[in-house]
């Protein structure tokens, strides 16, 4: 079975890592993943514009809906990471989007409900996993367990 990327299906596999990088950016590939997925109907249980998504587009300041119009017109994304640079609000130096995503990919649950919320998951997928303390970390770990790996 191969992947589509221009299309892809998160019915039977994740959308990319949030550690992944477009740009220097995280966040973003998984995010257009998403999109794209959205655009296909193929979204599964994934949300275009989640909350960790809707963390990229303000510190961009890019309108989700826009970007969602540059994947319909299939762009990829080399083509939309040029659109994001030229439509930006807020244009970020390297160094501004290394520390960003820096910051993200080190990030954990900070209030009590969302504590609560990621030890749930955490719990669910594999609570004898003591090395899963971020954001990333759950959300690949969940990735792999919701798709037959085993935690």
């Amino acid at each position: 079975m191969s992947t589509n990327f221009s299309s892809p299906d998160l019915t039977i596999h994740p959308p990319r890592s949030p550690r992944v990088k477009l740009g220097g950016y995280v966040l973003l590939p998984r995010m257009l993943d998403k999109g794209r997925a959205t655009l296909a109907g193929t979204q599964g249980e994934y949300h275009y514009h989640c909350p960790l998504d809707q963390r990229f587009t303000s510190y961009v300041g890019i309108d989700a809906d826009a970007l969602l119009e540059q994947l319909k017109q299939g762009k990829g994304d080399g083509e939309v990471l040029e659109w994001i640079s030229a439509n930006a609000k807020h244009n970020r130096t390297d160094v501004e989007i290394e520390q960003w995503s820096a910051y993200q990919s080190a990030r954990a649950s900070g209030d009590l409900e969302s504590r609560e919320f990621f030890n749930t998951l955490h719990a669910g997928a594999a609570r004898q996993r003591e090395d899963i303390v971020t954001w990333f970390d759950l959300l690949d770990l969940d990735d792999f367990v919701s798709y037959g790996g085993k935690a």
